[in-house]
C-alpha cells in the first residue's frame, strides 16, 4: 500500500528528470558535499569523547599529584591538550560549515535553474496553444501554474531532495558508528526514533491540511477586499457598506478560527519532539551508565552517543516537512503536466512556406463549430475579396461576424469548406509569417501598462517617433494625447484603464495601421467613437490601405455604407451581400436596419436639439 502510494506520488515528478539530468553534474558535487558535510559533522563527536575521557583520567592524575612541584607543570599541559581539543571541533565545524555552504550552492541553485527553465517552458508552451485553451481557463489559473506551482516544484527540487539525501547519509554514517561502539546502547538510544517518525509524520500532515485550508480562506479574504475596491462606487451607489462590513466580518472569523486551529496542533507538536528526544537520552544515559559499570564502554560513549541522538533529531523531524513537500510539488507538478502536454489543437503542417500575400481572401463553403460549446457559428458561408477591396459585415450580436476574423487569422482551424489566402489553403501558409502580415483592431481592445508610444509601436520593431505620431494622427488620437501633461511618454494603466473608450480603440487603431499590414480587419473597433470622427478615421484609412484588403465589422451602417462589399450575417449564415446601394434596392433586412437607425439618429438630433433650447 504504502509503495504504491509512493510510486503514485512520484510518477508526475519523474517529468522533472530531464532537467536533474542537464544539472546531474552540479547535484553529483551536492551529494559529495553532502557526504564530506555530514562526515565532519559526526567526527566532533569521537573527539568530544576522546576529550571526556582525557579529562576523567588526568582529573585522577591531577589529584595524585597534589602536594608535588609537578602538578601545576601538569596543569598547564592539562590546559593545552583540552584547548587543543576545542580547536580541533572549531576547526572541523568551520570545514562542516564551509561544505554546507557549497552543498547548498549546488542543489539550492540547481532548484532556481530549473525553476527558471521550468517557468520559460510553461510560459512558451502557452504562447502557441489556442484561442480555445485561453476560453478554457481562467487567468489566475494560468498564472498560479507559472508561479505558485512552479515555486512548489522547486522546493521538491531543492530542499526535499537536499534534505532527504542528508537524512540518508548522516544515518548511515551515525549509525554504523554507534553500532561499532556498542549495539544494545545504539538499540535503546534510537528506539524513540520511530515513534518520533510516526508522531511528525501524523501531526505535520494534519498541519498540511489546515494550511491548505487557511491558504483557501485567505485567498477568498482577499477576493472579497478586492471586489470591494473595484466596486466601490456600485456599493455606495445601493447603500451596501454594512452587509459587505457583516460579509468581511464573517470571512475574517473563519479565517481567525482556522488559525487558531493550527496554532494549538503547532502548540503540542513542538513539546512532543522535545519529550521524545528527551526519553532518547535519558534511556542513552541509563543503559550507558550499566554499560560503563560492566566496563564495554567508557563515560566518553555516553558523550558521544548524546551528541549522536541530538544530530539524528531534526533530520527525524524534517522527514514529515519533507513528504508534505513531495506529495505538495507531485499534486503541482500534476497540473503543470496537464498544460505542458496539451498538443495544440493548430495543426502546423511541414509543408508551410513563407508566402507574402497581396490580400485575396476566399471563404468556399465554410462551416465551423466552436470547439468549447459546440455552436455553430458559420454555415456554409462562401464570399471573396480582392487585393485593395473593402469588405464590411454587419448583422446582430452572435451572428458570427468575429468568428470570420477568428477564422482569417487562424485563431481556429474550419471544420467544413476551403478558406483561401491568394488562391492558397491558409493551412499552407506559415502561421507567424502569416499573421506578421495582418491586423486586427479587437472588439475588445487591451492595452499594456505601458507608455502610450509603445502601445502603438507594440506590433513592430525599430519604428520611428515620426511613424508613431503620423499613425496617431490617421487614427485621429494624436490631439487627445497631445493635451497629456507628458505626450506619447503617458503611462497608460492597467488595461489602458486611465483613458476613455473611444481614446483606447484609437490607439488600438494607430497600433493596427502602423505594422501596414496587407489584410486589416476592424471588428466592431469603431463603436465607441462618435459619428464625426469615425469618418475622419475611415477617410484617412481610405487612403492608407489603397491596394491592401481591409474588412469591416460593425453593427452601424455608417461604419460600412463605402465598402465594396457588404455581407449581412444571421445566425452564422450570409442572407444577403452587395454594396450599399444594392442591398438598399433589394429592401429586406439591410434596409430595415438602414431606416432604423436613420430614425435613431434623427431621434438623437432631434433631442440634442430640444436640450440646447431648453437651456
Amino acid at each position: 500500500m504504502f509503495f504504491s502510494v509512493l510510486n503514485e506520488t512520484m510518477k508526475e515528478l519523474y517529468s522533472l528528470n530531464k532537467y536533474l539530468y542537464k544539472y546531474r553534474f552540479r547535484m553529483l558535487l551536492g551529494v559529495i558535499f553532502i557526504i564530506l558535510s555530514n562526515w565532519f559533522g559526526v567526527f566532533p563527536a569521537q573527539v568530544i569523547r576522546l576529550a571526556f575521557d582525557l579529562v576523567k583520567e588526568q582529573l585522577s592524575l591531577y589529584q595524585y599529584l597534589n602536594g608535588f612541584d609537578r602538578q601545576e607543570l601538569f596543569y598547564k599541559a592539562f590546559i593545552n591538550i583540552v584547548l587543543l581539543f576545542g580547536f580541533i571541533v572549531f576547526i572541523v565545524a568551520v570545514i562542516k560549515g564551509i561544505f554546507m555552504f557549497f552543498m547548498r550552492q549546488t542543489i539550492i541553485v540547481v532548484s532556481r535553474l530549473v525553476e527558471y527553465d521550468l517557468k520559460n517552458e510553461i510560459y512558451s508552451h502557452y504562447q502557441v496553444l489556442n484561442l480555445s485553451f485561453y476560453r478554457r481557463n481562467n487567468t489566475g489559473d494560468l498564472m498560479n501554474r507559472v508561479s505558485e506551482d512552479v515555486g512548489r516544484v522547486r522546493m521538491y527540487i531543492g530542499p526535499a531532495i537536499m534534505y532527504t539525501l542528508n537524512l540518508v547519509v548522516l544515518f548511515i554514517l551515525v549509525i554504523s558508528t554507534m553500532l561499532s561502539v556498542n549495539p544494545k546502547l545504539t538499540l535503546y538510544a534510537v528506539l524513540p526514533m520511530p515513534f518520533l517518525f510516526l508522531s511528525i509524520y501524523y501531526v505535520q500532515n494534519i498541519i498540511n491540511q489546515k494550511s491548505e485550508k487557511i491558504q483557501a480562506q485567505l485567498s477568498t479574504l482577499s477576493s472579497t477586499i478586492q471586489e470591494s475596491f473595484s466596486g466601490i462606487r456600485v456599493i455606495k451607489a445601493y447603500v451596501r457598506e454594512n452587509e459587505m462590513r457583516e460579509k468581511f466580518n464573517a470571512e475574517s472569523e473563519d479565517y481567525l478560527s482556522k488559525t487558531m486551529g493550527l496554532v494549538n496542533v503547532q502548540a503540542v507538536f513542538f513539546p512532543t519532539v522535545l519529550t521524545l528526544v528527551g526519553i532518547s537520552t535519558l534511556l542513552t544515559i541509563y543503559i550507558g551508565g550499566q554499560e560503563v559499570i560492566n566496563g564495554t564502554i567508557t563515560a566518553g560513549n555516553i558523550a558521544e552517543f548524546i551528541i549522536y541522538v541530538n544530530m539524528l533529531t531534526w533530520p527525524v523531524t524534517s522527514v514529515g516537512w519533507v513528504t508534505s513537500l513531495v506529495q505538495r510539488a507531485s499534486a503541482s507538478q500534476k497540473r503543470i503536466n496537464e498544460f505542458v502536454q496539451l498538443v495544440p489543437e493548430i495543426k502546423v503542417e511541414n509543408d508551410q512556406t513563407k508566402i507574402d500575400i497581396r490580400g485575396d481572401i476566399e471563404f468556399k463553403n465554410v462551416t465551423f463549430h466552436y470547439p468549447d460549446t459546440g455552436i455553430k457559428a458559420l454555415k456554409n458561408v462562401s464570399f471573396k475579396i480582392s487585393a485593395g477591396q473593402t469588405m464590411a459585415i454587419i448583422g446582430r450580436t452572435g451572428s458570427g461576424k468575429s468568428t470570420i476574423a477568428n477564422l482569417l487569422f487562424r485563431m481556429y482551424d474550419i471544420d467544413e469548406g476551403e478558406l483561401l489566402v491568394d488562391g492558397i489553403n491558409i493551412k499552407k501558409h506559415q502561421l507567424t509569417h502569416l499573421r506578421e502580415q495582418m491586423s486586427m483592431v479587437p472588439q475588445e481592445v487591451f492595452l499594456f501598462s505601458d507608455t502610450i508610444r509603445n502601445n502603438i509601436a507594440f506590433g513592430t520593431s525599430n519604428v520611428s517617433t515620426a511613424q508613431v505620431e503620423r499613425v496617431a494622427k490617421d487614427a485621429a488620437v494624436y490631439d487627445n494625447i497631445i493635451q497629456f501633461e507628458k505626450g506619447f511618454e503617458t503611462m497608460v494603466g492597467e488595461r489602458g484603464i486611465t483613458l476613455s473608450g473611444g481614446q483606447k480603440q484609437r490607439i488600438s487603431i494607430a497600433r493596427a495601421i502602423l505594422k501596414e499590414p496587407k489584410v486589416l480587419i476592424f471588428d466592431d473597433a469603431l463603436s465607441a467613437v462618435d459619428t464625426k470622427t469615425e469618418e475622419a478615421i475611415l477617410s484617412k484609412l481610405k487612403l492608407i490601405m489603397n491596394k491592401r484588403s481591409s474588412i469591416l465589422i460593425s453593427h452601424r451602417i455608417s461604419t460600412v455604407k463605402h465598402a465594396d462589399l457588404i455581407l449581412y450575417m444571421d445566425n452564422g449564415e450570409i442572407i444577403e451581400q452587395g454594396t450599399h446601394d444594392e442591398l438598399l434596392s433589394i429592401g429586406n433586412a439591410y434596409a430595415e436596419l438602414y431606416q432604423k437607425q436613420l430614425l435613431e439618429e434623427e431621434s438623437g438630433l432631434v433631442d440634442n436639439y430640444e436640450e440646447k433650447m431648453n437651456e
